[in-house]
Protein backbone atom coordinates (compact mmCIF):
# COMPACT_ATOMS: atom_id res chain seq x y z
CA UNK A 1 0.00 0.00 0.00
CA UNK A 2 1.26 3.62 -1.15
CA UNK A 3 2.10 5.91 2.24
CA UNK A 4 -1.16 8.29 1.98
CA UNK A 5 -1.01 11.36 4.33
CA UNK A 6 -3.65 11.33 7.26
CA UNK A 7 -6.00 13.88 6.34
CA UNK A 8 -6.80 16.36 9.45
CA UNK A 9 -10.37 15.64 9.99
CA UNK A 10 -12.79 18.75 10.22
CA UNK A 11 -13.43 20.60 13.49
CA UNK A 12 -16.46 22.13 15.61
CA UNK A 13 -17.66 25.62 14.81
CA UNK A 14 -15.37 26.80 18.11
CA UNK A 15 -11.90 25.09 16.56
CA UNK A 16 -12.54 25.87 12.96
CA UNK A 17 -11.47 29.10 12.99
CA UNK A 18 -7.79 27.89 13.64
CA UNK A 19 -7.40 26.01 11.09
CA UNK A 20 -6.10 27.44 7.28
CA UNK A 21 -9.06 26.91 4.81
CA UNK A 22 -6.87 24.85 2.35
CA UNK A 23 -5.84 22.37 4.99
CA UNK A 24 -9.70 21.15 4.87
CA UNK A 25 -9.58 20.06 0.93
CA UNK A 26 -9.18 16.56 -0.87
CA UNK A 27 -10.26 14.75 2.17
CA UNK A 28 -11.00 11.23 1.27
CA UNK A 29 -14.45 9.90 1.49
CA UNK A 30 -15.67 8.44 5.13
CA UNK A 31 -14.79 4.78 5.98
CA UNK A 32 -18.07 3.00 6.80
CA UNK A 33 -19.21 0.38 8.91
CA UNK A 34 -17.97 -1.22 12.05
CA UNK A 35 -16.04 -4.52 10.93
CA UNK A 36 -11.99 -4.33 11.21
CA UNK A 37 -9.93 -3.66 8.92
CA UNK A 38 -6.30 -4.55 8.00
CA UNK A 39 -4.95 -1.17 8.28
CA UNK A 40 -7.54 1.38 10.37
CA UNK A 41 -5.44 4.40 9.49
CA UNK A 42 -6.04 3.53 5.67
CA UNK A 43 -8.01 6.40 4.02
CA UNK A 44 -9.22 7.67 7.59
CA UNK A 45 -10.21 11.02 8.44
CA UNK A 46 -7.99 11.09 12.21
CA UNK A 47 -9.33 13.19 14.86
CA UNK A 48 -8.17 16.58 15.80
CA UNK A 49 -8.23 17.39 19.57
CA UNK A 50 -9.66 20.57 19.65
CA UNK A 51 -8.17 21.25 23.36
CA UNK A 52 -4.53 20.89 22.12
CA UNK A 53 -5.14 21.95 19.01
CA UNK A 54 -6.06 25.84 20.57
CA UNK A 55 -3.15 25.44 22.32
CA UNK A 56 -0.45 24.88 19.27
CA UNK A 57 -2.66 27.68 17.49
CA UNK A 58 -1.73 30.04 20.45
CA UNK A 59 2.12 29.76 19.68
CA UNK A 60 3.60 31.48 17.15
CA UNK A 61 3.82 29.58 14.73
CA UNK A 62 1.68 27.11 15.74
CA UNK A 63 -1.38 27.05 13.14
CA UNK A 64 0.94 25.47 10.65
CA UNK A 65 0.42 21.95 12.80
CA UNK A 66 -2.33 22.89 14.91
CA UNK A 67 -4.98 20.77 12.43
CA UNK A 68 -2.93 17.94 13.00
CA UNK A 69 -4.12 14.74 14.79
CA UNK A 70 -2.30 13.51 18.02
CA UNK A 71 -3.63 11.17 21.01
CA UNK A 72 -6.45 11.70 23.88
CA UNK A 73 -4.39 10.53 26.96
CA UNK A 74 -6.65 8.64 29.84
CA UNK A 75 -4.30 8.76 32.54
CA UNK A 76 -7.00 9.06 35.37
CA UNK A 77 -10.24 7.87 36.34
CA UNK A 78 -11.40 11.76 36.08
CA UNK A 79 -10.46 11.86 32.50
CA UNK A 80 -12.77 9.55 31.55
CA UNK A 81 -15.86 12.20 32.23
CA UNK A 82 -13.47 15.25 32.29
CA UNK A 83 -12.08 17.32 34.97
CA UNK A 84 -10.80 21.15 35.92
CA UNK A 85 -12.76 21.90 32.18
CA UNK A 86 -11.23 19.31 30.34
CA UNK A 87 -12.98 17.16 28.17
CA UNK A 88 -13.72 13.73 28.55
CA UNK A 89 -13.87 10.43 26.64
CA UNK A 90 -17.36 11.23 25.30
CA UNK A 91 -16.84 14.75 24.45
CA UNK A 92 -13.65 13.78 22.60
CA UNK A 93 -16.21 10.97 20.82
CA UNK A 94 -18.76 13.53 20.06
CA UNK A 95 -16.45 15.88 18.82
CA UNK A 96 -15.28 13.45 16.28
CA UNK A 97 -18.84 12.81 15.21
CA UNK A 98 -19.09 16.50 14.57
CA UNK A 99 -15.47 16.77 12.87
CA UNK A 100 -16.99 14.20 10.68
CA UNK A 101 -13.60 11.87 11.69
CA UNK A 102 -13.01 8.00 11.09
CA UNK A 103 -10.71 7.32 13.69
CA UNK A 104 -9.99 8.65 17.13
CA UNK A 105 -6.63 7.51 18.91
CA UNK A 106 -6.40 7.00 22.68
CA UNK A 107 -3.31 6.21 24.96
CA UNK A 108 -4.29 4.45 28.38
CA UNK A 109 -2.10 5.58 31.13
CA UNK A 110 -3.48 4.57 34.40
CA UNK A 111 -2.13 1.17 35.65
CA UNK A 112 -1.78 0.65 39.40
CA UNK A 113 1.73 2.17 40.31
CA UNK A 114 2.27 3.42 36.72
CA UNK A 115 5.58 3.84 35.41
CA UNK A 116 7.74 1.70 38.48
CA UNK A 117 10.55 2.19 36.92
CA UNK A 118 10.71 6.17 36.53
CA UNK A 119 8.49 7.68 39.61
CA UNK A 120 7.51 10.79 37.44
CA UNK A 121 4.11 9.57 37.10
CA UNK A 122 2.91 7.10 39.22
CA UNK A 123 -0.29 7.95 38.72
CA UNK A 124 -3.56 7.64 41.47
CA UNK A 125 -3.77 3.80 42.02
CA UNK A 126 -1.65 1.62 44.37
CA UNK A 127 -0.48 -2.00 42.93
CA UNK A 128 -2.79 -3.22 45.00
CA UNK A 129 -5.79 -1.72 43.49
CA UNK A 130 -6.23 -3.86 40.09
CA UNK A 131 -10.10 -4.57 41.32
CA UNK A 132 -10.59 -0.90 40.83
CA UNK A 133 -8.36 0.02 37.75
CA UNK A 134 -10.48 -2.67 35.91
CA UNK A 135 -14.17 -1.14 37.04
CA UNK A 136 -13.75 2.30 37.53
CA UNK A 137 -11.02 2.86 34.62
CA UNK A 138 -11.47 -0.16 32.11
CA UNK A 139 -15.10 -0.72 32.25
CA UNK A 140 -16.08 2.59 32.44
CA UNK A 141 -13.98 3.30 28.85
CA UNK A 142 -15.63 0.24 27.58
CA UNK A 143 -18.92 0.96 27.85
CA UNK A 144 -18.52 4.37 26.31
CA UNK A 145 -16.95 2.88 23.27
CA UNK A 146 -19.70 0.27 23.09
CA UNK A 147 -22.39 2.90 22.59
CA UNK A 148 -23.56 2.22 18.73
CA UNK A 149 -23.54 6.16 18.79
CA UNK A 150 -19.67 5.71 18.08
CA UNK A 151 -19.60 2.37 15.87
CA UNK A 152 -18.81 4.33 12.89
CA UNK A 153 -15.69 5.56 14.07
CA UNK A 154 -12.47 3.45 14.54
CA UNK A 155 -10.73 3.54 18.18
CA UNK A 156 -6.98 2.73 18.03
CA UNK A 157 -5.87 2.37 21.80
CA UNK A 158 -2.67 2.14 23.38
CA UNK A 159 -2.72 0.04 25.51
CA UNK A 160 -0.76 0.94 28.80
CA UNK A 161 1.94 3.16 27.72
CA UNK A 162 5.83 2.33 29.53
CA UNK A 163 4.53 -0.40 31.52
CA UNK A 164 5.28 -4.00 30.31
CA UNK A 165 8.59 -3.51 29.09
CA UNK A 166 9.82 -2.47 33.00
CA UNK A 167 9.33 -5.85 33.76
CA UNK A 168 12.32 -6.84 31.74
CA UNK A 169 14.26 -3.98 32.63
CA UNK A 170 13.64 -2.62 35.84
CA UNK A 171 13.17 -5.52 37.98
CA UNK A 172 16.01 -7.97 40.08
CA UNK A 173 18.32 -8.70 39.24
CA UNK A 174 18.87 -5.98 36.59
CA UNK A 175 21.32 -3.30 37.21
CA UNK A 176 18.24 -0.32 36.75
CA UNK A 177 15.67 -2.44 39.12
CA UNK A 178 13.54 -0.72 41.53
CA UNK A 179 11.77 -1.94 44.31
CA UNK A 180 8.29 -0.75 42.82
CA UNK A 181 9.04 -2.77 39.49
CA UNK A 182 9.83 -6.04 41.80
CA UNK A 183 7.02 -5.74 43.42
CA UNK A 184 4.27 -5.10 40.32
CA UNK A 185 6.08 -7.83 38.78
CA UNK A 186 5.33 -10.16 41.73
CA UNK A 187 1.89 -9.24 42.41
CA UNK A 188 1.37 -9.43 38.28
CA UNK A 189 -0.57 -6.10 38.11
CA UNK A 190 0.48 -4.88 35.34
CA UNK A 191 -0.02 -8.61 32.92
CA UNK A 192 -3.34 -9.00 34.95
CA UNK A 193 -4.34 -5.28 34.06
CA UNK A 194 -3.30 -5.35 30.32
CA UNK A 195 -4.97 -8.48 29.84
CA UNK A 196 -8.02 -7.14 31.26
CA UNK A 197 -7.75 -4.06 29.11
CA UNK A 198 -7.35 -5.69 26.03
CA UNK A 199 -10.14 -8.43 26.29
CA UNK A 200 -12.50 -6.00 27.25
CA UNK A 201 -11.79 -3.83 24.60
CA UNK A 202 -11.09 -6.11 22.05
CA UNK A 203 -14.50 -7.48 22.45
CA UNK A 204 -15.48 -4.10 20.45
CA UNK A 205 -16.09 -4.47 17.02
CA UNK A 206 -14.74 -0.95 15.91
CA UNK A 207 -11.61 -0.74 18.52
CA UNK A 208 -8.28 -1.88 17.77
CA UNK A 209 -5.39 -2.41 20.30
CA UNK A 210 -2.22 -1.52 19.89
CA UNK A 211 0.66 -2.75 22.53
CA UNK A 212 3.36 -0.23 23.70
CA UNK A 213 6.59 -1.78 22.98
CA UNK A 214 9.19 1.01 23.90
CA UNK A 215 11.95 2.22 21.71
CA UNK A 216 15.52 0.86 20.01
CA UNK A 217 16.90 2.50 23.05
CA UNK A 218 15.42 0.66 25.60
CA UNK A 219 14.53 -2.86 24.54
CA UNK A 220 17.49 -2.57 21.20
CA UNK A 221 19.33 -5.22 23.22
CA UNK A 222 18.43 -9.32 22.48
CA UNK A 223 19.12 -9.85 26.51
CA UNK A 224 15.99 -7.22 26.82
CA UNK A 225 13.78 -7.72 23.94
CA UNK A 226 13.51 -11.33 23.63
CA UNK A 227 11.92 -11.46 27.29
CA UNK A 228 9.98 -9.03 26.67
CA UNK A 229 8.46 -10.80 23.68
CA UNK A 230 7.36 -13.23 26.06
CA UNK A 231 6.24 -10.58 28.43
CA UNK A 232 3.75 -8.90 25.58
CA UNK A 233 2.31 -13.32 24.80
CA UNK A 234 1.67 -13.76 28.77
CA UNK A 235 -0.41 -10.37 29.12
CA UNK A 236 -1.89 -11.19 25.55
CA UNK A 237 -3.51 -13.98 27.35
CA UNK A 238 -3.65 -13.08 30.62
CA UNK A 239 -7.47 -12.32 32.55
CA UNK A 240 -9.03 -13.61 29.67
CA UNK A 241 -7.38 -11.90 26.54
CA UNK A 242 -6.04 -13.83 23.39
CA UNK A 243 -3.49 -12.35 21.43
CA UNK A 244 -6.30 -11.65 18.69
CA UNK A 245 -7.29 -8.72 21.02
CA UNK A 246 -3.69 -7.05 20.08
CA UNK A 247 -4.32 -5.22 16.11
CA UNK A 248 -0.68 -4.17 16.24
CA UNK A 249 2.26 -2.50 18.05
CA UNK A 250 3.67 0.93 19.29
CA UNK A 251 7.12 1.90 19.00
CA UNK A 252 8.89 5.24 20.53
CA UNK A 253 5.01 6.19 22.42
CA UNK A 254 6.10 9.82 23.92
CA UNK A 255 10.14 9.30 23.07
CA UNK A 256 12.85 10.95 21.10
CA UNK A 257 14.21 8.32 19.37
CA UNK A 258 15.15 8.86 15.66
CA UNK A 259 13.30 7.00 12.52
CA UNK A 260 16.55 6.53 10.55
CA UNK A 261 19.97 7.59 10.92
CA UNK A 262 21.31 8.32 7.12
CA UNK A 263 24.83 8.70 8.09
CA UNK A 264 25.65 5.49 9.82
CA UNK A 265 24.99 2.21 10.44
CA UNK A 266 25.63 -0.10 12.83
CA UNK A 267 27.70 -2.58 10.76
CA UNK A 268 30.08 0.34 10.04
CA UNK A 269 33.94 -0.39 11.05
CA UNK A 270 36.21 2.90 11.63
CA UNK A 271 39.79 2.52 12.05
CA UNK A 272 39.13 -1.25 13.00
CA UNK A 273 36.60 -0.81 15.66
CA UNK A 274 32.96 -1.84 14.85
CA UNK A 275 30.53 0.50 15.66
CA UNK A 276 28.58 -1.64 17.82
CA UNK A 277 31.52 -0.86 20.57
CA UNK A 278 31.10 3.24 20.55
CA UNK A 279 29.44 4.42 23.56
CA UNK A 280 26.11 5.60 21.73
CA UNK A 281 25.11 1.99 20.28
CA UNK A 282 26.54 0.01 23.22
CA UNK A 283 25.99 -3.39 21.20
CA UNK A 284 22.31 -2.60 20.87
CA UNK A 285 20.97 -4.17 17.95
CA UNK A 286 19.35 -1.22 15.91
CA UNK A 287 20.31 2.67 15.59
CA UNK A 288 17.17 3.96 14.96
CA UNK A 289 13.60 3.33 15.69
CA UNK A 290 12.70 2.02 12.22
CA UNK A 291 14.67 -0.42 11.87
CA UNK A 292 13.83 -1.63 15.47
CA UNK A 293 10.09 -1.97 15.00
CA UNK A 294 10.23 -3.69 11.63
CA UNK A 295 12.66 -6.52 13.35
CA UNK A 296 10.60 -6.30 16.55
CA UNK A 297 7.59 -6.73 14.77
CA UNK A 298 9.09 -9.66 13.60
CA UNK A 299 9.69 -11.49 17.05
CA UNK A 300 5.97 -11.32 18.62
CA UNK A 301 4.76 -12.71 15.68
CA UNK A 302 7.17 -15.60 16.27
CA UNK A 303 6.49 -15.41 20.06
CA UNK A 304 2.66 -15.98 19.28
CA UNK A 305 1.04 -12.87 17.56
CA UNK A 306 -1.02 -12.84 14.36
CA UNK A 307 1.46 -12.86 11.05
CA UNK A 308 -0.82 -9.44 10.46
CA UNK A 309 -0.04 -7.32 12.80
CA UNK A 310 1.14 -3.94 12.45
CA UNK A 311 3.51 -1.02 14.06
CA UNK A 312 2.57 2.31 14.78
CA UNK A 313 5.73 4.77 14.95
CA UNK A 314 5.42 7.92 17.15
CA UNK A 315 7.36 10.91 15.49
CA UNK A 316 5.92 13.78 17.36
CA UNK A 317 9.24 14.48 18.82
CA UNK A 318 11.85 12.86 17.19
CA UNK A 319 12.98 14.74 13.73
CA UNK A 320 15.99 16.06 15.39
CA UNK A 321 16.33 19.32 12.83
CA UNK A 322 18.11 22.61 13.57
CA UNK A 323 21.57 23.75 13.18
CA UNK A 324 23.41 21.08 14.74
CA UNK A 325 21.77 18.38 12.80
CA UNK A 326 24.48 16.77 10.28
CA UNK A 327 24.61 16.76 6.71
CA UNK A 328 27.30 14.24 6.40
CA UNK A 329 29.21 11.33 8.42
CA UNK A 330 31.44 12.27 10.90
CA UNK A 331 35.27 12.50 11.15
CA UNK A 332 37.12 8.70 11.04
CA UNK A 333 38.96 10.00 13.69
CA UNK A 334 37.42 7.38 16.15
CA UNK A 335 34.47 5.26 15.98
CA UNK A 336 33.09 7.32 19.08
CA UNK A 337 33.68 10.92 16.81
CA UNK A 338 32.56 8.98 13.86
CA UNK A 339 29.18 8.27 15.56
CA UNK A 340 28.64 11.29 17.39
CA UNK A 341 29.33 13.68 14.48
CA UNK A 342 26.87 11.32 12.36
CA UNK A 343 23.72 10.50 14.45
CA UNK A 344 20.38 12.86 14.09
CA UNK A 345 19.60 11.94 17.31
CA UNK A 346 21.43 14.77 19.61
CA UNK A 347 20.57 13.47 22.79
CA UNK A 348 23.17 13.12 25.26
CA UNK A 349 22.43 9.74 26.31
CA UNK A 350 20.28 7.46 24.27
CA UNK A 351 18.00 6.69 27.56
CA UNK A 352 17.22 10.03 28.17
CA UNK A 353 13.84 10.68 27.62
CA UNK A 354 12.27 13.89 29.88
CA UNK A 355 11.45 17.46 27.58
CA UNK A 356 15.19 16.85 25.93
CA UNK A 357 16.80 20.19 23.92
CA UNK A 358 17.01 20.57 20.35
CA UNK A 359 14.18 18.16 19.52
CA UNK A 360 12.17 18.95 16.68
CA UNK A 361 8.88 17.66 15.45
CA UNK A 362 8.96 14.37 13.22
CA UNK A 363 7.49 12.70 9.92
CA UNK A 364 3.75 14.52 10.05
CA UNK A 365 0.83 11.73 10.42
CA UNK A 366 0.23 9.48 7.80
CA UNK A 367 -0.80 5.76 6.91
CA UNK A 368 1.05 3.09 5.64
CA UNK A 369 4.72 4.79 5.43
CA UNK A 370 6.53 1.33 4.88
CA UNK A 371 5.71 -2.04 4.41
CA UNK A 372 4.07 -3.46 8.10
CA UNK A 373 3.83 0.24 9.48
CA UNK A 374 -0.08 0.53 9.54
CA UNK A 375 0.87 4.84 10.62
CA UNK A 376 3.52 7.64 11.76
CA UNK A 377 1.56 8.80 14.13
CA UNK A 378 1.89 11.68 16.94
CA UNK A 379 0.80 9.61 19.80
CA UNK A 380 2.04 12.52 22.51
CA UNK A 381 1.08 15.84 21.71
CA UNK A 382 3.54 17.79 20.88
CA UNK A 383 4.09 20.67 23.78
CA UNK A 384 2.89 18.62 26.56
CA UNK A 385 5.75 18.70 29.55
CA UNK A 386 6.93 14.90 30.52
CA UNK A 387 7.74 16.50 33.54
CA UNK A 388 8.82 18.64 36.21
CA UNK A 389 12.45 20.03 36.13
CA UNK A 390 12.32 21.03 40.03
CA UNK A 391 10.78 19.60 43.19
CA UNK A 392 7.11 20.95 42.83
CA UNK A 393 5.83 22.03 46.60
CA UNK A 394 2.01 21.35 45.45
CA UNK A 395 2.96 17.29 45.29
CA UNK A 396 0.90 17.45 41.51
CA UNK A 397 3.86 15.67 40.23
CA UNK A 398 6.65 13.36 41.72
CA UNK A 399 9.87 14.76 40.42
CA UNK A 400 12.17 12.34 38.89
CA UNK A 401 16.19 13.65 38.27
CA UNK A 402 15.80 12.58 34.49
CA UNK A 403 13.75 16.11 34.34
CA UNK A 404 16.37 18.13 35.95
CA UNK A 405 18.78 19.58 33.49
CA UNK A 406 21.72 20.16 36.28
CA UNK A 407 21.47 16.38 37.26
CA UNK A 408 24.23 14.47 36.33
CA UNK A 409 24.05 11.28 37.72
CA UNK A 410 25.38 9.27 40.51
CA UNK A 411 28.54 11.49 42.06
CA UNK A 412 30.89 8.55 42.38
CA UNK A 413 30.30 7.68 38.09
CA UNK A 414 30.99 9.30 35.29
CA UNK A 415 28.84 12.17 34.37
CA UNK A 416 25.50 12.03 33.02
CA UNK A 417 23.58 14.71 31.61
CA UNK A 418 20.36 14.35 31.21
CA UNK A 419 19.69 16.93 28.33
CA UNK A 420 16.38 18.08 29.77
CA UNK A 421 15.15 21.34 29.36
CA UNK A 422 15.00 23.93 31.89
CA UNK A 423 11.72 25.23 33.79
CA UNK A 424 9.65 22.63 33.01
CA UNK A 425 5.85 22.04 34.62
CA UNK A 426 4.56 18.99 36.11
CA UNK A 427 3.96 16.45 33.67
CA UNK A 428 0.77 16.46 31.12
CA UNK A 429 1.03 20.85 31.28
CA UNK A 430 1.24 22.59 28.71
CA UNK A 431 5.55 23.17 27.78
CA UNK A 432 5.23 26.45 25.28
CA UNK A 433 9.19 26.59 25.41
CA UNK A 434 9.79 23.14 24.50
CA UNK A 435 6.76 23.80 21.77
CA UNK A 436 8.15 26.48 20.22
CA UNK A 437 11.96 24.85 20.36
CA UNK A 438 9.54 21.53 18.55
CA UNK A 439 8.96 23.60 15.81
CA UNK A 440 12.03 25.01 15.17
CA UNK A 441 13.85 22.34 15.23
CA UNK A 442 11.33 20.66 13.19
CA UNK A 443 12.22 17.82 10.06
CA UNK A 444 11.02 17.73 7.83
CA UNK A 445 11.15 21.50 8.36
CA UNK A 446 7.40 22.90 8.40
Amino acid sequence: MSARVLRPSRLGRASAALLLVTALAGWPAAAAGTARVDNPYAGARVYVNPEWSARAAREPGGSAVANLPTGVWLDRIASIEGFSGRMGLRDHLDEALRQEADLVQLVLHNLPQRDCGRLSTNGELDVRELPRYRQEFIDPIAEILADPAYARLRVVVVVEHDSLPFLVTHTSPANLATPECDRVKETGVYVEGVGYALAKLGAIPNVYNYLDIAHHGWLGWASDRLPAAEVFAAAARAAGSTPANVHGFIANTADYSVLREEYFSRDDVVGGRPVLQSRWVDWNDFVDELSYARRFRAELVEAGFDPGVGVLVDTSRNGWGGPNRPTGPGPKTGVDDYVDGSRLDRRARIYNWCNQVGAGLGERPVAAPEPGVDAYVWMKPPGVSDGASIPLPTGEDNFNPMCDPSYTGSPDATPDPTGARPDAPPAGAWFSAHFQELLRNAHPPL
